[in-house]
């Protein structure tokens, strides 16, 4: 893996003005990265990435909005504290970034991981939430009790090969539930997973380049990064227990779809979450949206968001 440029290298990359910083609040730093002007435009990331995967997006959302894009609690150059990976804590590290940057009100959008924590937020600040867009993802509730620990049947079963079986089987969602395991395998040797993990949910791999597949490479190579990106799934018995007590969530939702079923997926799960839902389709994208149809997600937000 070669050297992978720093926060501070890669914000100063990008056009709008962006420039990286830190905050101390909720009792732990936050890193993020902001730029452009206008009303705020929160992005939250998922795993195994950072705040870079909305590289493509952040220029032409700055031209309006003022976008401010943070490494979630555990992520990349923010704190990875012992505890606090349960999402209504995390979102509750964004309202108070939020107040600190002098904004009483947000639009979010969150992808992956930082979808839920964009939920949370909504859901336990609504006061402070204008609209919020979910990119590839539904808060945790019951039905991920439900998912199998085994591919389901197709070609897989003749061959053994889970990228030929429909859908997408989640075994990492397993796996980073174990304890201590996932650091001594992964550190140090992060890019593999990398690798692996955009090659799978990906239409077009070639879409999360060498450079920046590096770059989370690097966000993820210490022992602290994968034990902090595991909790997030960790607390998820936590989160669905949360969720229950939350009410459809009334500010606008907007939800982008992408391929192997994410589309109908979350039309069926997002059909009671909320007041005033609505579900789009990403043609032509796997998991990673904001990478692979990034001109799709820009009219989206900028629409939905104005």
């Amino acid at each position: 893996m070669s050297q992978a440029a720093s926060d501070v290298e890669l914000a100063r990359s990008l056009e709008g003005g962006f420039v990286s910083s830190h905050a101390d609040v909720n009792g732990i730093r936050l890193h993020y990265v902001i730029g452009g002007r206008g009303e705020p435009l929160v992005l939250l990331g998922g795993w195994p990435q950072t705040w870079w995967e909305f590289r493509k997006i952040m220029p032409p959302l700055a031209e309006r909005y003022r976008v401010i894009a943070v490494d979630l609690r555990g992520m990349g150059g923010s704190d990875k504290p012992a505890s606090g990976y349960d999402k209504k804590t995390m979102a509750g590290d964004i309202h108070a970034l939020m107040r600190h940057l002098g904004h009483d009100a947000v639009n979010i959008a969150g992808h992956d991981i930082g979808g839920m924590v964009a939920y949370a937020f909504a859901a336990n600040h609504p006061a402070s939430t204008r609209r919020i867009a979910l990119l590839d993802i539904a808060h945790p509730d019951d039905r991920f009790y439900d998912y199998s620990l085994l591919p389901r049947p197709g070609r897989q079963q003749i061959d053994g090969d889970i990228h030929a079986g429909p859908g997408r089987f989640l075994w990492w969602f397993a796996f980073n539930q174990v304890p201590g395991l996932p650091e001594r395998l992964l550190a140090g040797r992060s890019r593999h997973l990398i690798d692996w993990m955009c090659d799978y949910l990906i239409d077009d791999p070639g879409a999360i380049s060498d450079r920046d597949r590096d770059v989370y490479a690097h966000a993820y190579s210490t022992v602290d990064a994968i034990r902090a990106g595991n909790a997030w799934y960790r607390a998820f018995g936590q989160d669905i227990a949360d969720e229950k007590t939350y009410g459809p969530v009334t500010v606008p939702i907007l939800a982008m779809g992408g391929g192997e079923g994410g589309y109908q997926l979350l039309r069926q799960v997002l059909a009671n979450k909320g007041t005033d839902v609505e579900v789009v389709e990403v043609p032509g994208s796997g998991h990673y949206i904001p990478e692979e149809q990034p001109e799709t997600v820009v009219k989206h937000l900028t629409r939905f968001f104005a």
